[in-house]
């Protein structure tokens, strides 16, 4: 009898380290795929619109993300957009357009989330173009025109940030610098004010995130699916793959070295980057700060969902910085 029960514990004990061990595979293999690129294939889709099916698939092989690549040419932003390009602090080099408004004019440096790329931005750009401010839009590493192909979710990114920042001071002549970012973007910009120690006139977040851990985990809830302890597995592997610590990875730390005016822009329906986690990051700067909802909007581009708000909330911002050179404008 004592035989058998050794057994089983055994046998409970193997099942017990082989399902551990298997989900630390899968998981090692979500990481990759997550933070690399693939070279060919369709996107899969948002987690909260995958059918059962689709959902099985994805938890058994991985997401698929092809490398970002822009359809759109310069002169569709503005007849005199320029292309650029620069060097990030590890030799990366990134890709940018650049739309000049003149050296009295503020310039509004703007970055994508992840999976996008700089033409994601050209609505937010010619916005900001009409309300008379200049444009610098980046290719993060791995997207659009840059060099790379993969992807750590706002982590080297922040090194991104700080080399367009360092450029276009050095070499763009403007009254004033405002950075604009969208989730991960918006991630990276309080990731390089803190490790940087760049320092930007204003900056404007989109749909800000807390933690790596948390938007990780909102992916499984978007799923219908329980996180733990795969998002932690998740993050832990992605970590270990690019050498850094994904617990860290934490904006409302980030936000605490923010002295400069910041907007916040957040959707009340956001299941990636919740209200409350937008929140929380909000009230970790010191600094002049403000939170503008917008109601029933989701991980969207707030611009084509609520213009005339948009508009009027980042022109507020603008005149802060520059107000004898934007044109408050705030129809659609």
């Amino acid at each position: 009898m004592k035989r058998k029960t050794k057994f089983r514990l055994l046998f409970a004990l193997g099942v017990i380290v082989a399902g551990f061990a298997f989900l630390n595979i899968l998981a090692y293999r979500h990481a990759y795929a997550m933070m690399h690129f693939s070279s060919a294939g369709q996107q899969t889709g948002k987690p909260e619109g995958l059918s059962l099916a689709a959902k099985l698939k994805v938890l058994l092989s991985g997401v698929n993300v092809p490398r970002p690549f822009g359809k759109h040419a310069p002169a569709e932003l503005d007849a005199a957009c320029q292309t650029l390009s620069f060097n990030s602090a590890d030799g990366v080099t990134l890709a940018a357009w650049y739309c000049n408004r003149g050296p009295a004019s503020p310039l509004v440096v703007l970055f994508h989330g992840y999976t996008g790329e700089k033409t994601c931005l050209i609505p937010e750009a010619k916005a900001f173009l009409e309300l008379g401010a200049s444009v610098l839009l980046v290719d993060f590493r791995g997207s659009g025109g840059s060099s790379e192909n993969y992807t750590t979710i706002g982590v080297r990114e922040a090194d991104d940030v700080a080399a367009a920042f360092q450029f276009s001071h050095a070499k763009l002549s403007h009254s004033a610098t405002v950075l604009f970012g969208q989730s991960m973007g918006a991630a990276a910009i309080l990731r390089a004010i803190h490790e940087a120690h760049i320092t930007p006139d204003a900056i404007i977040l989109e749909a800000v995130f807390d933690t790596m851990l948390n938007t990780v985990r909102n992916r499984f809830s978007t799923m219908g699916l329980p996180s733990f302890p795969c998002a932690q597995l998740l993050v832990f592997w992605g970590g270990r793959q690019w050498d850094f610590n994904g617990f860290a990875h934490n904006p409302v730390e980030y936000a605490r070295s923010v002295k400069c005016p910041a907007l916040f822009l957040h959707g009340t329906q956001d299941p990636r980057a919740t209200l409350a986690e937008g929140r929380r990051v909000f009230m970790a700067v010191s600094g002049p700060k403000e939170f503008r909802e917008f109601k029933t909007a989701g991980h969207e581009a707030y611009i084509l969902l609520q213009p005339a708000e948009w508009r009027a909330a980042v022109t507020q911002t603008l005149n802060a910085v520059a107000p004898n050179s934007t044109q408050a404008k705030t129809s659609p």
